[in-house]
């Protein structure tokens, strides 16, 4: 899935990073907890976090992901925004809750990002 969809479904506000939407997304993370988001994040991840702070583009970067998405209508604070142009990380904003937001990626096909997600389901194949 392209960012660009992403910002569509979601009915998001490109913060910065419009010229990098055609990048694809390959699976989400909705965290809070960065600790968790190193854990379990794959390569070309979108994190959707409440977190505005720059402990949030540091991690993403060190993730590798694609892009930050911000749920609740939160925004971060322009040094957050300056950080992520330098570090070219795409920033959206959607106003919807972290669930719902999660809930319409997965339901339109984007996977989960958790390891123990994935070790689960092939544990238990016939829950597939």
């Amino acid at each position: 899935m392209k960012l660009a969809q992403v910002r569509i479904m979601l009915d998001a506000e490109v913060l910065c990073g419009r010229e990098w939407l055609d990048r694809e997304v390959k699976s989400a993370c909705g965290a809070d907890l960065m600790s968790d988001v190193l854990a379990f994040t794959k390569e070309q991840g979108l994190l959707l976090t409440g977190l505005t702070n720059i402990q949030v583009i540091r991690t993403a970067e060190m993730s590798d992901l694609v892009a930050i998405l911000f749920v609740r209508g939160k925004r971060p604070g322009p040094e957050v925004v300056e950080m992520a142009k330098n570090m070219e990380i795409p920033l959206l904003s959607t106003k919807k809750q972290m669930y719902e937001a999660c809930g319409l990626l997965y339901r339109d096909g984007l996977a989960g990002c958790s390891l123990k997600e994935e070790h689960f389901c092939r544990q238990n194949p016939e829950l597939n």
